[in-house]
């Protein structure tokens, strides 16, 4: 199954532990609105980090996603994992994957992949996924 729409995120800065001080890791806020087949909200944190020799960055992060996924109430947490170069954004790699177990209520048993496309500055989603039969059914 596919669930489709977009997205506001708001990205912020927020305190690092000493230890990430040391080892030039950032930290960030994630809040974001979900409109189309996933209406809610999700909020999260990310960590930042990156190589200014080599241009070289990454990001892990998780998130919380709280509403409705196509009429079936719940939250599941989504995992991300990135990295690429800066001389060479076409070497971008990025994973958004449904943490297997974590949804909730009528999400219970949710597994999938989230692929996030940027374009003119709005952010649009697509999450191919499986979801038990017996959940929520109707």
């Amino acid at each position: 199954m596919h669930a489709k729409g977009t997205f506001v995120v708001k990205i912020s800065p927020t305190d690092v532990s000493a230890l990430g001080q040391e080892a030039g890791i950032g930290r960030m806020t994630i809040d974001k609105t979900f409109s189309g087949d996933i209406e809610g909200t999700s909020k999260g944190e990310m960590l930042t980090g990156g190589a200014d020799s080599t241009g070289a960055m990454a990001y892990v992060a998780l998130e919380r996603v709280t509403g409705k996924l196509n009429g079936r109430s719940g939250s599941f947490l989504l995992m991300h994992n990135a990295s690429m170069l800066k001389s060479d954004p076409a070497s971008g790699m990025l994973q958004v994957t449904v943490v297997p177990q974590s949804g909730t209520d009528e999400l219970s048993g949710l597994s999938g992949k989230l692929t996030i496309t940027i374009e003119g500055g709005k952010h649009s989603f697509d999450l191919e996924y499986e979801l038990p039969s017996a959940v929520g059914a109707r």
